[in-house]
């Protein structure tokens, strides 16, 4: 069964409330059908309803019985700015910026999440990832023991023999342009955790580089070893090992002459990338020249789960991330693990 067979059918099984807060575009009018027909979650989408209505109908989309927010309507719109304000008056924000902000609808999806009114939000099928993140780190914030939110996006590779089956984890490919050695350490710990709550898989991570155990010596590689070192330090019952080259990291006989005896070399399910222009370039080259299907970038490090979704997303790319932000609801809230 493939990896997001077992997500649908962990997200039909305790359906989450998610919020599309991009109600007004197309892929999301087609993706919240979908998502709603196949019982995969219960979509809020926010908007203007005779917008979304009026474009439903020229898709020959139905939406009955998906509930459609307009934040200046909502009965929640003041409990939603006076929250807001709370959270941000020690950083100057007043109740008259609180008011024009909390009614973007990227900002009130957040404030329902943040409230328990959903679980999760999926966004960026016409915004950047900036424009999730800020709203996301304002009001939702870190996990605790999390000092970065990070991304990851499941590659899976047709007939590949490397990872597990040909799935791998990559991180981070869309959030840190230039991780220091803390941050990559708190990057790999949680994309280790992910790859075993999320996708049931043993982790074994790679932390990547130039360099294979020291055979090349630059700022860069050093990064890289003191990212490894503090991983160690903070999660000896993980498997996380660097510095290392993709090859030695997923090819075993590559493995056995480069770093004989590694838990992880030859055998890595999760690649961890230096920084963010290695790791964009990296899963875009799997995703082209191997005909890879890239899911995500999914974020990981926030206390309650929204995510990201590229601006060049299909309507499948949004099944797929709502059903993920389902499960990491789940996940999240204790209900179930697998």
């Amino acid at each position: 069964m493939k990896i997001m067979d077992k997500i649908y059918e962990v997200a039909k099984q305790n359906k989450q409330r998610i919020v599309l807060p991009e109600g007004e575009e197309e892929r999301n009018i087609i993706a919240a059908k979908k998502i709603h027909d196949e019982g995969i979650a219960t979509i809020i989408m926010i908007g203007d309803k005779q917008k979304i209505k009026s474009k439903s109908q020229e898709l020959g989309v139905d939406l009955t019985g998906i509930d459609i927010i307009n934040p200046i309507e909502s009965d929640n719109l003041n409990k939603y700015i006076d929250e807001f304000y709370e959270l941000r008056k020690k950083k100057g924000m007043t109740r008259e910026k609180a008011e024009i902000i909390v009614k973007d609808p990227l900002y009130f999806g957040t404030m329902m999440v943040k409230l328990d009114d959903a679980e999760g939000m999926v966004s960026g099928a016409i915004h950047t990832t900036g424009d999730l993140l800020r709203p996301g780190l304002q009001i939702i914030k870190t996990a605790p023991g999390v000092s970065v939110v990070s991304s990851f996006f499941i590659m899976q590779v047709p007939g590949s023999k490397y990872g597990e089956e040909g799935m791998l984890l990559f991180s981070d490919c869309a959030v840190n342009p230039n991780p220091n050695s803390d941050q990559l350490a708190a990057i790999a710990i949680a994309t280790a955790d992910t790859a075993k709550e999320l996708c049931n898989l043993d982790p074994k991570v790679a932390m990547l580089s130039f360099s294979t155990k020291g055979s090349a010596d630059h700022e860069f590689v050093d990064k890289v070893r003191s990212a490894t070192e503090k991983a160690h330090e903070l999660r000896p019952d993980l498997d996380i090992e660097g510095e290392l080259q993709l090859d030695a990291a997923i090819v075993q006989n590559v493995a056995d002459l480069k770093a004989p005896g590694s838990k992880v070399a030859g055998k890595a399910n999760v690649l961890v990338f230096p920084d963010l222009q290695s790791g964009n370039i990296g899963y875009k080259l799997v995703q082209r020249f191997a005909n890879a299907e890239a899911i995500g970038p999914i974020c990981q490090g926030f206390a309650k789960p929204i995510n990201d979704l590229s601006r060049g997303c299909s309507i499948e790319d949004i099944v797929n991330v709502v059903a993920i932000t389902s499960v990491q609801a789940i996940i999240k809230k204790e209900y179930r693990r697998y």
